[in-house]
């Protein structure tokens, strides 16, 4: 293929990703009452309604919070269990990755339906966000144990053996040599886990805590009774809040890591 063949292919692509995300950006603007594209004016009126709606405000901040602890403990017990797989796995190596793939190979509808039951069962019901974090967790573990595994593929054990013989700690050895190298992967697996769990839907819907609603919750339920154009300024918003989690990981916490 030539290149402008190439180039031409590669804007089409682009186009198809993005047209999406412009629409709703755009019609988050409109001046009129009803959610229409093209907007029929430009105004900032369903901005400042949504900044003043309390419900939406605090289901942002739930999902934030649920996202930020999701992505701390997957990227914690994925990282792990990653360098588990490729250093110490040995014969059980390709159990533990069917292991750690398994939430991938069912349908989310039927992971949350098997959480729902197994929450009751042990008796924490929807009284407290456990079991949707649990939940959240499980889905997004595999996208980290993917990401670090494949970073940790190139890793030479002899180096680690190297800081071993100079007194290095096994604490150390992590954070000074392996933590470095494997940066990218960890980044990477936290970002996924990031954002798909601030914008998983189904796992929240049926494990969400009494008097609790994340964003996409809150979203499905107002577009039932409402088509306004503030459900386009609040998703414009949760794809702002997206893409500063993504650039802010990448270029504050990429160059602290360098400094290890």
């Amino acid at each position: 293929m030539s290149r402008p063949l190439l180039n031409i292919y590669c804007v089409i692509v682009y186009l198809f990703l993005l047209a999406p995300i412009a629409v709703v950006v755009l019609a988050s603007f409109n001046s009129g009452n009803f959610l229409t594209f093209p907007p029929e004016g430009f105004s900032l009126r369903w901005y400042e309604t949504f900044f003043r709606n309390d419900v939406f405000m605090r289901s942002i901040r739930t999902s934030l919070w649920v996202a930020a602890v999701t992505t701390v403990i997957s990227g914690a017990l994925g990282t792990a269990a990653a360098i588990y797989y490729v250093q110490f796995a040995g014969r059980w190596k390709e159990t533990v990755r069917l292991a750690m793939l398994a939430p991938l190979l069912l349908p989310e509808v039927l992971t949350a339906i098997a959480l729902l039951f197994f929450v009751y069962i042990v008796g924490i019901g929807t009284r407290t966000m456990v079991g949707m974090i649990a939940g959240h967790i499980l889905i997004t573990l595999p996208f980290v144990f993917i990401n670090v595994s494949a970073a940790l593929e190139g890793y030479d054990t002899a180096w680690d053996m190297a800081a071993r013989s100079l007194g290095a700690d096994r604490l150390t050895r992590f954070r000074r040599i392996t933590l470095p190298l494997i940066k990218s992967g960890v980044i990477g697996g936290c970002l996924f886990a990031f954002i798909i769990s601030f914008d998983t839907f189904t796992i929240s819907f049926l494990l969400k805590g009494i008097g609790t609603s994340t964003l996409p919750i809150q979203l499905f339920d107002y577009l039932r009774t409402n088509f306004t154009p503030e459900a386009a300024a609040v998703s414009s918003l949760s794809i702002i809040l997206t893409l500063a989690v993504v650039v802010f990981t990448e270029k504050v916490l990429g160059l602290r890591i360098h400094r290890f």
